[in-house]
């Protein structure tokens, strides 16, 4: 099960595939200045994670109004991501935990998915800018989504 509210949310750096060329994404550069929402996902290209990180994308407003930015982690590669992003419009941070280190420290690694190995859960977490984890969701399945309502009250009380 996933990490829960109140504990220290594990710092990382990522790849994320940009126009600019590969750049790192850390959880920590928010701190002091503003929350994330960190959004675990199994795999581009699947129709529900499409639909998820398109309508957040739709919504991105939403989240910067309630000083949050929103970094979406899958293990795909960065340019898997990046090309997905591409076709689909999306516009959050996507990034990169090919290593599957990330979902584990967050303890959303599934062992294998349909036979095709190790992903991530699809989970949600709400980070505030100490670092402190203030919302924590893994969904019963993958082809669930996380209580987007729920997340936005979380940061409307941070803000």
């Amino acid at each position: 099960m996933a990490l829960k509210t109140g504990a220290k949310a594990p710092d990382f750096t990522l790849k994320s595939k940009t126009a600019t060329g590969l750049v790192d994404v850390t959880l920590s550069s928010n701190f002091g200045k503003k929350n994330t929402v960190l959004l675990f996902f199994p795999l581009a290209f699947t129709s529900v994670c499409t639909a998820e990180m398109c309508d957040i994308t739709a919504g991105l407003g939403q989240y910067s109004q309630l000083n949050a930015d929103v970094v979406a982690v899958s293990v795909d590669s960065p340019f898997t991501q990046e090309v997905w992003a591409q076709k689909e419009k999306i516009t959050i941070t996507l990034a990169s935990d090919l290593n599957k280190t990330t979902a584990k420290n967050y303890d959303v690694l599934l062992p294998d998915l349909a036979g095709l190995g190790a992903v991530s859960a699809r989970a949600a977490f709400v980070i505030d800018k100490n670092g402190i984890i203030q919302y924590a969701e893994q969904t019963p399945t993958v082809k669930d989504l996380p209580d987007f309502a729920a997340i936005k009250e979380v940061l409307a009380k941070l803000a």
